[in-house]
């Protein structure tokens, strides 16, 4: 079982011990193409799944990122501030957005795996 886990609005969500890390898939940060600022979330503050948490900002498009599950925001990607590049160089190593401490993993277990994310992905 991999501790991997995707939704549709392409954000990953990788469970290390009782928090989330929270980042776009290497789908996103190709579609979005250069990425150029990155709004991070503030700690400490409590988010429900599907509602605003961070934003992306690319020589593209401007995306607001909705919270994959429920949880408090422990920690944040300052590196992100000074290089926001890395999201397009390492999506799901480097250019991670935020950690959440999980408040419901039935809300982790719903996301996709990654065979049903790459299928989701082949549809678009």
């Amino acid at each position: 079982m991999s501790s991997v886990r995707f939704n549709k609005e392409h954000l990953w969500v990788r469970l290390e011990g009782g928090e989330a890390v929270v980042g776009i898939t290497e789908y996103a940060q190709t579609q979005l193409a250069e990425v150029v600022h990155v709004d991070l979330p503030q700690m400490g503050k409590r988010f429900e799944q599907g509602k605003e948490v961070a934003a992306v900002e690319s020589v593209k498009v401007a995306n607001g990122l909705n919270a994959p599950i429920s949880g408090e925001v422990t920690g944040v990607n300052a590196a992100l501030t000074d290089d926001p590049a890395k999201v397009n160089s390492d999506p799901m190593g480097e250019g991670w957005f935020f950690k959440l401490r999980v408040t419901d993993t039935k809300e982790f277990d719903a996301l996709l795996d990654e065979a049903a994310y790459k299928q989701f992905v082949d549809t678009l």
